[in-house]
């Protein structure tokens, strides 16, 4: 919200605002989708009703498939809880572990919303920084654990970085969980535009999983479902209640009409799907192989993946200054790395996060460009 703000008064009659600050697809849902829809809105009187809290029954069976034989694990449907998008699956989790003043280590750049969130609910957000290539070190998480830690949140593929995270890297944070007595909450929103083929982890191949692992997950991005509000907590039966006070008290039940478009998306658009993850790949691929172009002039490339590709920039000015600079000089909205770490942190006022997926192969050159054409000079400290 505040990076739209920035576009205000900005006249771009001669140049197009190139907007890559919005990690969200802005185009409808493909035409088959649309028309399950409306035949649900025209025949289905359940449609417009109040449901169950947890969701469609034949929603969450339909995920526990899918999930079971994407990680070759068992997921049934009473593991699982549909909610009114992916933010409110972390808003229900936190709400079900944590009371105030308890602390849940996110690593930094963190996704802003995790700690907004955390930050209204009176929860201590613990920065754990990343080391090598956006990596968490589980020896430094492992240090800052306290008598007050209730969890360690890890988004894979990463949000704002990109960066997907290693299996052997999730198992070893896994343990650290397990041994603490904490969860380990796994931020899968972009799960379907991972790189790697087969699982990306094997934490759900562990029979004992759910003691441990809480999962979430968002339809939004994989069907194009962002108004919708559709997503999903993947635990324990045993935090099913406890996730279901609070869904029942903020909204009641899941969006109906979205909920069935989930559920028509996970038994139609496999095919469909695999064409989305292609694209977004390519993306990811044009973001890479172009960005030689303005390496050279200092930008560095810190990690890329899904929907985003994270930066360095070269220039002595801070990222929260440069980042709306960046719209009345080059016509380009990108958000600022100081949203993505604490106050204290120095290094985001050298980033800047790219979020690529509304912009074709065309639009990553028209990217580089601009980006190429800026002089220092404009930029001062």
């Amino acid at each position: 919200m505040e990076a739209r703000r920035w576009l205000e008064g900005v006249d771009f009659s001669s140049r197009d605002l190139l907007n890559v600050s919005q990690a969200a697809p802005v185009a409808a849902p493909p035409q088959p989708m649309l028309k399950a829809m409306a035949e649900s809105v025209l025949n289905d009187p359940g449609a417009h009703l109040y449901g169950p809290v947890l969701g469609l029954p034949e929603l969450r069976d339909a995920l526990s498939t899918n999930w079971s034989t994407h990680y070759a694990g068992t997921v049934t449907a009473q593991n699982i809880a549909i909610t009114s998008g992916c933010n409110q699956a972390f808003a229900a989790v936190i709400s079900a572990l944590c009371s105030e003043g308890d602390e849940v280590l996110l690593p930094t750049p963190w996704y802003f919303n995790h700690k907004m969130w955390l930050d209204m609910s009176g929860v201590k957000a613990v920065p754990l920084p990343s080391g090598p290539g956006l990596l968490p070190d589980p020896e430094a998480a492992r240090a800052a654990l306290t008598s007050r830690t209730r969890a360690i949140a890890l988004v894979t593929p990463n949000n704002p970085a990109g960066v997907e995270y290693p299996a052997e890297l999730m198992a070893a944070f896994r343990d650290l969980a397990q041994n603490a007595g904490i969860k380990l909450i796994v931020d899968e929103t972009y799960r379907d535009f991972d790189s790697r083929s087969g699982p990306p982890h094997a934490l759900l191949s562990d029979p004992d999983w759910a003691e441990t692992v809480i999962s979430l997950y968002s339809f939004s991005k994989a069907y194009r479902l962002t108004g919708h509000r559709v997503g999903a907590v993947i635990g324990s039966q045993k935090l099913m209640p406890e996730i279901e006070k609070f869904l029942d008290t903020v909204a009641i039940c899941p969006n109906q009409l979205g909920q069935r478009a989930a559920l028509w998306g996970l038994e139609n658009l496999s095919d469909w799907l695999a064409g989305e993850r292609a694209e977004i790949l390519a993306r990811r691929a044009a973001i890479e192989t172009g960005f030689s172009r303005v390496a050279a002039q200092g930008w560095e490339l810190l990690g890329a993946g899904a929907y985003f590709s994270y930066m360095r920039h070269p220039f002595d000015m801070a990222s929260d200054n440069l980042a709306p600079a960046l719209v009345k000089e080059a016509q380009v909205l990108l958000l600022p790395g100081t949203m993505f770490r604490p106050q204290s942190d120095g290094k985001g006022a050298q980033e800047l996060r790219v979020a690529f997926a509304n912009i074709d192969a065309s639009g990553i050159t028209e990217l580089y460009d601009r980006l190429s054409a800026l002089a220092p000079s404009a930029f001062p400290s």
